[in-house]
């Protein structure tokens, strides 16, 4: 056993500083000065780049994107995502240090607020290659006889990664990411196992069918269980879990050292407090000398790997009779190609898992190794939907013809049913001549407002090739844009580019109005539309989580209110995932989002980065106020000048509860309006009013109405009367709701001919209603009313009683039902649409039938299975006040561990009980 640079596949020659061997292959890398103060990670990035030019040939393109990778990290909060990236680039060469994340170091995490809160706000896009060097079309393992058994990780790779946040109230920026990529890895964290937001982020990388690689990380840590972590990984994520490496304990029980690799057959061991660059390689026979433990637990893991490849795989089968049914002869290269059919088969549910600890540098490059063999290139990816005048199908049905001539035939058939032969042939052509033109298809997926830049559009391109100065044609906002400069991303620097070919991630400035979600493509000729049925061509758009959490935002000045609104205007446009309403009562800016910290992030942009001067405050909640009894008939004489004209008129009105149970008035000739408005009905009559419906024009008029004045004013102006004293309740000075005011006018003694005006019928009517509310207070008297919320809360099997107990006697919500099902048409509270899934849902894996290595030091409780009943979901149905679901994110997230999450809309407004209404009232006058 010797030391080696880490070159993928068994240790060939020691080489010297700043080479790289893989087989028989010898690529040149530029050497890693981690001592050298004198290099910058500037100058680094600058080197990396021209030893990584962005190649943009045409001719080129086909080739080069076999050796692409678009991925993805996906993983729970602090599970060590931006760790793994940051060796992942220092690995491939791209940075000559590795970053910290406590020390605010890193490349990806280069927002203030990441760096101060040492969390991944926002998802950052990378490019490096794997393994470091040039990616060469003409090279590969699909040429040449000599290399059909070579690894895909003996060639450069382009490599375009995806840092993506693991905090739950960022769930929207790791949506719009996952939907642009071919591949993820999931991190997994050995001492926490399958938390929360892994089992959300793995939900919708199932909902958009892409293929997966687990890594099990921090297995240096104490308490660290890797078994544990496989068994939930098949219990939890419903998958099963081909466990690929075994972690390597020194002497069985002592700190954690290596990887044993099941599918090489060998073992894998770094240096404590090296930079993870040296790795020490034993085979199998050395392994038995040394670690003799190890050894036979690795031969284990491989008759484990093969036998489960061989249930889902019949070449593996075939491969395994050739070598005489033997596990440990099966080709190490055999086993790789059977892993990367199941991971690409969408029906298969392998998923290949890896082990290491990226903080000790320790399994790093050979994770790196699983993305180049088994994650797909774009042309493998699963075809992404697109939907093309109405008609849904795949981008390669699009490209093909097949999907245009299928909408030509459906717009081609006329009403009458006719069809001429010569216009539906002039369709199908012009449809197919439309998408020949098409020069390229792309999908904007993130929109970011950088200060020096200024606005950066992230784009996916499916299509062809994005040019620089092409005039892009967004098919959501039907408008024209032209793309003057392209940029390929590393963090937050940039390289600007001619072309970005299909297949890869780029950024546009200096578009105006493109949002995320949008869809752009370029037509030949340059035209500014392109032609029918181009312009209605939509790939798939993301569906926006409904916000859980909100607040105020307050201007500091009235003339700070137009700044504010063009930087919440800015700050949507980023994040169309907050939402921006203005309540028509209190007359506050609200800001909706998924989470406290959410909003606290959209404030700093808000202020410090945008630049407003605004502040954030408590929500103020509408109450309302009802009547609890009937009013006597009160009549008002309105007698009074007003603005030098005598206005007089007289009105009666009656005011009693509205409610379900209330009986409706009987309708006669003398009934002149009964609407309902805002909760509230009013009914206005007028016996004796003899209308005249027999003029010429549109307007009714009677004989007994003033001169001037037709039936639609006289009625407009009762109705506004009563409106106006229906909006201040009598006792709390709330607006009323659930209540009925009849207003009733005699024309022979409540009007006085030229003296009656629309202003004074409209005192009148307020007068009369205000004084039925008054009567009304001290007879029966009102209570105040509380807006309720429909509420839908997803939880698991396990969170359900002390959920369903803080709703009913906590929050004084009532429970409506309890379904196992999850009625949220289509949309959980993470906004992904999970129906697809629920269809045909897999019977559950019994962990029994799973492997998975013995734990150091592991107990019962550690070792224990998880019953498939504690998780199985639960949904609870439920109608709670609104003032208690103000902040009841972060406690349900409490009670559920983080795996509880809801949805909820206005549903009605409810009397409250006096014990409630008490303290409602001592909160609002500031606890006297």
């Amino acid at each position: 056993m010797g030391a080696f640079p880490w070159h993928g596949r068994g240790p060939v020659v020691a080489l010297p500083p700043g080479m790289r061997c893989m087989s028989s292959n010898l690529y040149k890398i530029p050497t890693l000065a981690k001592n050298n103060t004198c290099s910058s990670l500037r100058g680094a990035r600058s080197d990396y780049r021209q030893l990584q030019r962005f190649s943009t040939s045409r001719t080129s393109q086909n080739g080069a994107l076999d050796r692409t990778r678009n991925i993805g990290i996906i993983a729970h909060i602090d599970a060590g995502k931006t760790t793994t990236t940051e060796r992942m680039l220092f690995y491939s060469g791209f940075t000559r240090r590795i970053g910290d994340v406590d020390e605010g170091s890193t490349v990806t995490d280069f927002l203030p607020a990441e760096r101060a809160r040492g969390i991944t706000i926002q998802s950052a896009a990378i490019t490096f290659h794997w393994p470091p060097g040039e990616v060469d079309e003409t090279s590969g393992p699909q040429t040449g006889e000599q290399n059909e058994k070579a690894p895909r990780s003996s060639y450069p790779h382009t490599i375009n990664l995806i840092d993506t946040p693991g905090h739950a109230d960022f769930t929207f920026e790791v949506m719009r990411s996952l939907r642009i990529l071919d591949g993820a890895v999931c991190i997994l964290d050995g001492v926490a196992g399958v938390e929360a937001q892994t089992e959300k982020v793995w939900n919708q990388a199932s909902t958009y069918r892409i293929p997966r690689v687990i890594y099990v990380n921090k297995l240096d840590r104490d308490g660290a269980a890797f078994g544990r972590t496989v068994r939930e990984v098949s219990t939890r994520l419903g998958v099963y879990p081909a466990v690929c490496q075994i972690p390597w304990f020194h002497g069985g029980n002592g700190p954690f050292v290596g990887v044993a690799d099941a599918i090489n057959l060998q073992g894998l061991r770094w240096k404590e407090g090296e930079d993870g660059r040296t790795v020490k390689m034993s085979n199998l026979e050395q392994l038995e000398a040394e670690e003799p433990a190890l050894a036979a637990e690795l031969r284990r893991a491989r008759i484990a790997l093969v036998e489960l490849l061989s249930e889902h795989d019949e070449d593996i089968v075939e491969k395994f009779f050739e070598c005489e049914e033997d596990h440990l002869a099966v080709l190490p290269a055999d086993i790789i190609a059977s892993l990367r059919r199941c991971v690409l088969d969408q029906s298969s549910r392998i998923v290949p898992l890896f082990a290491g600890a990226s903080f000790r540098n320790m399994g790093v490059q050979p994770l790196l190794d699983s993305v180049v063999n088994l994650l797909p290139s774009p042309p493998e990816a699963p075809d992404p939907e697109v939907s093309i005048s109405g008609v849904k199908g795949g981008l390669r049905d699009l490209l093909s013809g097949d999907l245009i001539v299928e909408q030509s035939k459906k717009a081609s058939v006329p009403a009458k049913g006719k069809q001429p032969k010569r216009k539906h042939g002039a369709l199908q052509s012009s449809s197919r001549d439309a998408i020949s033109k098409l020069q390229s298809c792309a999908l904007a997926f993130k929109v970011v407002n950088d200060a020096k830049r200024g606005v950066l559009v992230y784009v996916r391109v499916y299509s062809g090739s994005l040019d620089r100065n092409s005039l892009l044609y967004n098919t959501n906002l039907q408008i024209s844009e032209r793309a003057p400069r392209l940029l390929k991303m590393y963090a937050n620097d940039a390289v600007e580019v001619d072309s970005i070919p299909a297949g890869h991630i780029g950024v546009v400035v200096g578009l105006k109005q493109t949002r995320t979600g949008d869809t752009l493509v370029s037509y030949s000729g340059n035209k500014a539309t392109p032609p029918e049925p181009l312009i209605s061509l939509q790939l798939r758009p993301i569906a926006v989580p409904p916000p859980v959490f909100f607040t105020s935002v307050e201007p500091h000045s009235l003339s700070e209110e137009k700044r504010m609104h063009e930087s919440l205007a800015l700050l949507l446009r980023e994040d169309p995932s907050l939402h921006v309403s203005v309540d028509e009562e209190s007359g506050q800016t609200l800001l909706s989002g998924m989470g406290e910290l959410h909003l606290e992030i959209a404030r700093d942009r808000l202020i410090n980065d945008l630049k407003a001067k605004a502040s954030m405050g408590r929500i103020e909640i509408g109450y309302r106020e009802s009547t609890l009894g009937i009013s006597k008939p009160i009549t008002k004489l309105f007698d009074k000048e007003i603005a030098g004209r005598k206005g007089k008129a007289c009105c009666t009105a009656v005011v009693e509860p509205l409610d379900e149970q209330s009986t409706p008035q009987e309708q006669d000739e003398a009934t002149l309006l009964d609407e309902t408005y805002d909760g509230n009905q009013i009914i206005v009559r007028a016996p004796g009013l003899q209308i005249d419906r027999s003029s010429r024009t549109d307007e009714e008029t009677s004989p007994f109405l003033p001169p001037g004045m037709d039936t639609v004013t006289f009625r407009t102006a009762l109705q506004n009367g009563a409106m106006a004293a229906l909006a201040r309740g009598p006792q709390f000075t709330f607006p009323m709701h659930n209540t009925r005011v009849t207003l009733t006018i005699n024309p022979a003694t409540d009007l006085f001919g030229n003296e009656t005006t629309t202003s004074a019928l409209s005192s009148a009517a307020r007068q009369a209603t205000a004084a039925a509310l008054q009567d009304v207070q001290f007879g029966a008297g009102t209570t105040m009313m509380e807006p309720v919320m429909n509420v839908i809360i997803s939880v698991d099997e396990a969170s359900l009683g002390s959920v369903v107990h803080d709703i009913s006697s906590s929050r004084g919500g009532h429970i409506i039902s309890l379904d196992e099902e999850v009625p949220l048409a289509g949309t959980d509270a993470a906004g992904t649409s999970e129906s697809a899934l629920e269809e045909e849902a897999p019977p559950p894996i019994d962990p029994s039938r799973v492997y998975a290595p013995p734990d150091p030091f592991e107990t019962p409780s550690v070792g224990e299975e998880i019953p498939a009943a504690a998780s199985r979901p639960r949904t609870i149905i439920a109608k709670v006040p609104l003032k208690e679901m103000v902040g009841y994110l972060r406690h349900l997230r409490s009670l559920t561990a983080g795996r509880g999450t809801f949805v909820m809309t206005v549903d009605r407004f409810e009397n409250m009980s006096a014990q409630r209404q008490k303290a409602v009232l001592t909160e609002l006058r500031g606890g006297f």
